[in-house]
């Protein structure tokens, strides 16, 4: 019997809306409450609302969410921490009997949950060397170092990805492993049941083109001058946020405000790319179109299924992702 829910999936696909249907409509189902465990990494973020398009209460419909406004912006994303408390309320969740719905498009964190996975630490020394070096010599040329130490690594990590390009080196020294031998399989933590939501490509950029739009009509120039004020610059992960980092070169007037749209939204587009990469590797996701008639009734016979652990009943609204995404090839794709 499953234990937890995932809703996964790109960016603007409609996941959180997905996840509060799914969990006001469990216990008629069921018998069991549902309640929603966040899995978006920039909504752990304290006052990251707008941007991140973290649900108002109104919209979570009574809903208990947890995991949202944990990290104050100085602080830098920690998936190992995110790991641990997320843990916490799944075993909660299950100590009172309610179900929880994982939802979130960071897929990292989704698989800290869901999966096998152990996190080597990290040693302040040898990470403010590297950090040196970056500072120093650009990420090109550590880039180049780490293809010669995890080629793999390299072949996933944009050249100009500072951060994670020293986070892959401090694991190679701290393990003496290659860093991608501490990725994750598809080995299960919890019986789960993942449902992902996929859109056509040209669907997803306009909702995502829409959903930029709206945040700028929504105050997010407010709201990052805000965050500027209680140290937003300082904090390594949130000023890289999407959004966030075209806000504030909007503030220190070195981009439009149509150009910080434009530069958002491209940068989300690409984001969510890589969401897709990402997700359609694990071949346990069961997928819908966002648009499906009656998408959450879809998605409760899987919830249906998955509890009772009968087989899979034939259902139409499945899809096939290379039909939605473009590319793709399969679990080793």
């Amino acid at each position: 019997m499953i234990k937890v829910i995932a809703v996964v999936g790109p960016t603007a696909v409609g996941k959180s809306d997905l996840a509060v249907d799914v969990a006001l409509r469990l216990e008629e189902r069921t018998g069991r409450r549902g309640e929603v465990i966040n899995a978006d990494s920039m909504q752990l973020y304290r006052g990251m609302d707008i941007g991140t398009a973290k649900m108002s209460e109104p919209e979570r419909r009574g809903i208990p969410h947890h995991l949202l406004d944990v990290w104050e912006v100085t602080e830098p994303a920690d998936v190992a921490s995110y790991q641990a408390m997320a843990r916490e309320r799944v075993e909660e969740c299950a100590e009172r009997d309610v179900i929880p719905v994982l939802v979130g498009g960071s897929g990292l964190y989704v698989r800290a949950v869901l999966d096998h996975l152990e996190f080597p630490g990290t040693d302040p020394a040898v990470r403010a060397r590297l950090e040196g070096e970056l500072a120093d010599a650009g990420p090109g040329v550590l880039h180049a170092r780490l293809a010669e130490a995890d080629p793999a690594a390299a072949r996933a990590i944009l050249p100009g990805n500072g951060r994670r390009i020293v986070r892959a080196l401090e694991v190679i020294e701290l393990t003496g492993r290659p860093f991608t031998a501490t990725l994750p399989d598809h080995t299960s933590y919890y019986p789960c049941l993942q449902i992902g939501l996929t859109a056509p490509r040209p669907e997803l950029d306009t909702r995502i083109d829409t959903r930029v739009e709206r945040m700028w009509e929504q105050g997010l120039l407010e709201e990052v001058r805000r965050l500027d004020g209680q140290g937003l610059r300082e904090g390594r992960t949130a000023s890289r946020a999407l959004g966030y980092a075209q806000a504030l070169e909007q503030l220190d007037g070195t981009l439009s405000e149509e150009d910080a749209k434009a530069a958002t939204a491209q940068a989300t587009r690409r984001f969510a790319r890589r969401q897709e990469s990402w997700f359609r590797r694990d071949p346990r996701i069961r997928w819908l179109p966002y648009d499906s008639a009656e998408l959450t009734d879809r998605a409760l016979a899987l919830v249906d299924t998955a509890l009772t652990g009968a087989p899979d009943a034939p259902d139409e609204a499945l899809v096939d992702v290379a039909t939605v995404m473009p590319g793709f090839r399969g679990a080793d794709g």
